[in-house]
């Protein structure tokens, strides 16, 4: 009788404290991602409670017909490489600078940082700004060839402007997560390689790459999600444009969906991207977990 009524109390305290979470997750997350299946096989506009069934022939439509997409998956896939290589790079650079003996470091963590807490859409029209006519105004001063190129007005430009916000606000928050990796390796490791006359480059491959290794998969995992479904600063910055040139996957599907009033072909884009992206990440953290080491 005793066993019983501590099971009892003990499904009661879980339906108190995980039910409402449970419940607003499956309301909010599990719900309409299961509709999403339906709706994808449907030629619904969003709007009317008239849903024509269409079968597969969303599907057929993007993978055969659609070059919008296509574009854009192929610049989306472009975008994040170089996102994730660069924002990776100089969150890591960041943080071996950071751990260094230095008098300002905190200061610095904390500037390094507070690009991340900015809204996308906010740090779109911020930097556009700044790419329009801040930078022309300094190539005018300076003569700079760099500053004068039309940033947002070629293709390869607006490109590279998305790439240089999304790291300038990335890895300032890698900076953290690799900065905490760094400070928990064992400092006898440290102190032994440096009494074996390990330099710096030996240093950095054979000790301190492998020993963050957990934190690289934790970056990379984060920034892949971020990059792939970047929307808010793609919106604010570029609009996709010049002439759709730089329209993310995230952009396309929303324009379809609710621009084109299109539901249930933008349900079935983002079934496919889900699909991919799920794929992408997933086989990084595997490959990623392998490169770990155990101390």
């Amino acid at each position: 009788m005793q066993h019983r009524m501590k099971r009892l109390s003990d499904a009661v305290q879980q339906l108190v404290f995980v039910g409402p979470a449970l419940l607003f997750f499956c309301l909010i997350v599990l719900v309409p991602f299961l509709m999403s299946f339906y709706y994808s096989l449907t030629d619904w506009n969003g709007v009317t409670t008239r849903v024509v069934w269409a079968g597969l022939s969303n599907f057929k439509r993007i993978l055969l017909e659609d070059s919008e997409f296509r574009n854009a998956f192929w610049f989306t896939a472009r975008y994040t490489l170089a996102a994730v290589v660069f924002a990776n790079a100089v969150g890591f650079t960041l943080a071996l600078l950071l751990t260094q003996p230095l008098k300002t470091r905190n200061v610095l963590r904390t500037v390094f940082f507070l690009p991340n807490v900015i809204a996308g859409l906010l740090l779109g029209f911020i930097w556009s700004f700044i790419f329009v006519k801040g930078f022309a105004a300094i190539g005018e001063w300076t003569g700079i060839g760099f500053f004068k190129l039309p940033w947002l007005g070629t293709a390869s430009t607006a490109f590279w402007g998305m790439v240089i916000v999304s790291v300038w606000q990335m890895a300032g928050y890698l900076m953290v997560i690799y900065i905490a990796a760094m400070m928990n390796m064992p400092r006898e490791l440290i102190e032994a390689a440096k009494i074996d006359g390990a330099g710096r480059w030996k240093m950095l491959r054979s000790i301190i790459v492998p020993l963050v290794m957990p934190a690289f998969t934790v970056c990379l995992f984060l920034t892949l999600s971020w990059s792939f479904k970047v929307f808010d600063l793609n919106l604010s910055l570029t609009k996709g444009g010049p002439f759709g040139s730089t329209e993310s996957v995230a952009l396309n599907i929303y324009k379809e969906a609710f621009q084109n009033n299109r539901y249930g072909l933008g349900t079935a884009k983002s079934l496919i991207f889900f699909v991919v992206v799920a794929t992408v990440t997933t086989l990084q953290v595997i490959y990623t977990k392998r490169k770990e080491v155990e101390v």
